[in-house]
């Protein structure tokens, strides 16, 4: 159900301007909050907090953007009151789908309860365990978190959720989209039973609506629209729906980001391999623009949102991760560079631009195979748009709507290029968990090779040293000489192979050794390993090249076999003792050959 007696309306506003002090909030939150300009709250905030703040479970529904974080956090921080130096255990747990937006809450949290001195701590996956463990031993009133990661912490005996008060699942049907609900629930557990629950969503899907039944005790059902601020279509957002085609969408983009009064934007991509492509492009372009997408570390991700904040960059390039949990109110344009995958996600992504009563720009590119997908979005908003326009690069009406200059082309002149970028961010070292994540290809180290020539090393090439017996017969005289050093470090390598064969150095030394073994007639009972030789007892011929003491002799090649027609293949059989003249001959099995051959052996003695 709705707030006691609905939301207020405009007259209402303009009569009497609703304060946080009017809704119950102590004196240090409401001091904070104005502190940082936040004075009036907006209608989520004020249905919800009265009921919070009174002990009662609540079921929160309002679109993106309405301050949903002061709903639950002034609240909580009035609950869990000031810290105290005998209590560690968090009284207050704040369960997020995502990173980006556990950050977001740790900061509206911290910033609420700084008078108070209220202890927040954000865990979250793609960090380091030890500075969040140090933490926990050093005690915490709130715990703001992701799933998995507060699973882990609580498996290893580094959190204690026994001692919760308040607990607040937020951007619940999100959590639901990633798969978190049977770690939510295995959470929602661990904690005692004697609770305050909160439970936000944007959207209240089934399964969202079975885990409010099953855990929540008795809840009011609040749900925010106002219709000067929440509708379905969002009038305070101009959209643009346009079919573009795809190798043509890059150049609407660099021509968009153009138009006159554009601020911080935001483009969403629906891969990682899109996100980063679109970003470098940009990049190449001269805008300054930064990717969040989840093949990034950590440190890139938070270098990158801590960027567009603070206006080093002013475009982000990002997956659906990003279309929650980034609160920034200065967001002009966002782009759907690739149509969403249905209305939910759309009306999340456009809720970047147009927040708390701003104005905003949305531009959404359709392709062809797209259209199906974007006619059920239509539907389901009541957009009126079924068919977008066909638009290129050079389309006037492009120029028209957007207010971009005359002659703009798509790449950024010059004198228009001011940000600083993303490389003046410092990137913070956080210690990342998990697989490698990839880096730019400038930073990645080269593959160091050792480079060769005629089998020796090239630094040994180089320099002129004095050459040796092998080395003479292998790439000429060398006269001159190096420093001692040099040729030390060079003699200790180890030979290397190339692909021409093995070191002739080395064959040479061998073949040197072997010239000094007494020679073994092939009929002596010797092993495999102390025989050298060919089949006439003698050393094998050296590689060309090597100088002995005596030339070894040329070892005799055997008898040829010519067929006389090539395509005649001859096959030599053993000797079985088969007279010629005998047609009639059969040749005996095998155990009889193995008899006579030891018939043989004992008559020879052997």
């Amino acid at each position: 159900m709705q707030g006691p007696g609905g939301p207020p309306s405009a007259e209402d506003r303009q009569a009497k301007l609703t304060t946080f002090r009017d809704l119950g909030v102590i004196p240090e939150i409401a001091d904070a909050l104005e502190t940082e300009g936040i004075v009036t709250p907006f209608s989520i905030q004020e249905m919800a907090l009265p009921l919070a703040i009174s002990g009662q479970d609540v079921i929160g529904q309002a679109r993106t953007g309405t301050g949903k974080t002061y709903a639950f956090g002034v609240a909580m921080l009035q609950r869990v009151g000031k810290p105290r130096k005998n209590r560690k255990k968090p009284r207050g747990l704040v369960v997020v789908p995502t990173r980006e937006l556990a950050l977001q809450v740790t900061e509206d949290l911290t910033l609420a309860g700084g008078k108070l001195g209220s202890r927040v701590l954000s865990v979250y996956g793609g960090r380091a365990y030890e500075p969040q463990i140090e933490a926990l031993k050093l005690g915490v009133d709130i715990v703001v978190g992701t799933p998995g990661r507060l699973l882990d912490l609580v498996k290893q005996k580094h959190l204690d959720l026994g001692q919760v008060q308040m607990l607040v699942l937020d951007e619940a049907d999100r959590m639901l989209d990633l798969g978190f609900l049977p770690d939510v629930e295995r959470i929602i557990k661990l904690i005692p039973e004697n609770r305050q629950t909160l439970l936000f969503s944007a959207t209240m899907p089934g399964e969202v609506v079975a885990l409010a039944r099953r855990y929540l005790n008795r809840p009011t059902h609040v749900r925010a629209e106002d219709p000067l601020l929440e509708s379905d279509v969002q009038p305070q957002v101009v959209q643009h729906i346009w079919r573009a085609h795809r190798m043509d969408k890059i150049e609407i983009l660099a021509r968009l980001l153009q138009a006159e009064g554009r601020g911080l934007t935001m483009v969403f991509c629906e891969t990682k391999r899109a996100c980063q492509m679109v970003s470098e492009q940009l990049l190449e372009r001269g805008f300054a623009a930064a990717a969040v997408h989840g093949d990034l570390g950590q440190g890139q991700r938070e270098q990158a949102l801590r960027a567009f904040r603070n206006g080093k960059v002013d475009v982000l390039v990002a997956t659906d991760v990003a279309a929650r949990g980034i609160d920034i109110d200065d967001v002009t344009h966002v782009v759907n560079y690739d149509c969403p995958q249905d209305e939910k996600t759309y009306v999340h992504r456009i809720g970047r631009t147009g927040r708390a009563g701003r104005t905003g720009t949305a531009v959404t590119f359709v392709e062809w195979e797209e259209l199906p997908r974007w006619k059920l979005i239509n539907a389901a908003l009541k957009l009126g748009v079924p068919e977008p326009k066909e638009t290129y690069s050079t389309s006037p009406h492009l120029y028209a709507d957007l207010g971009i200059p005359e002659g703009t082309k798509g790449v950024l002149p010059h004198a228009q290029r001011s940000r600083a970028g993303l490389d003046a961010e410092e990137l913070e070292d956080v210690g990342e968990t998990g697989r490698a994540r990839s880096r730019k290809r400038e930073d990645r180290p080269r593959r160091q090779r050792r480079r060769t020539r005629g089998g020796r090393l090239a630094e040994r090439a180089a320099h002129p040293v004095e050459a040796t017996e092998a080395d003479a017969g292998a790439t000429g005289p060398v006269v001159e000489t190096v420093a001692p050093a040099v040729t030390e470090e060079v003699e200790a390598l180890p030979p290397k192979r190339t692909r021409r064969g093995a070191n002739k150095a080395a064959l040479a030394k061998a073949l040197a050794d072997t010239q000094r073994l007494p020679a073994v007639e092939p009929d002596q009972d010797v092993r495999d390993d102390e025989y050298v030789g060919g089949s006439d007892g003698h050393a094998e011929e050296p590689i060309d090249g090597f100088t002995g003491e005596e030339p070894a002799p040329r070892r005799p090649e055997p008898e040829r076999i010519i067929p006389p027609d090539p395509f005649t293949v001859i096959f030599r059989a053993p000797d079985l003792g088969v007279p010629d003249d005998d047609d009639d001959y059969v040749a005996p099995s095998v155990p009889e050959r193995s008899g006579s051959r030891r018939r043989r052996r004992r008559r020879n003695g052997g």
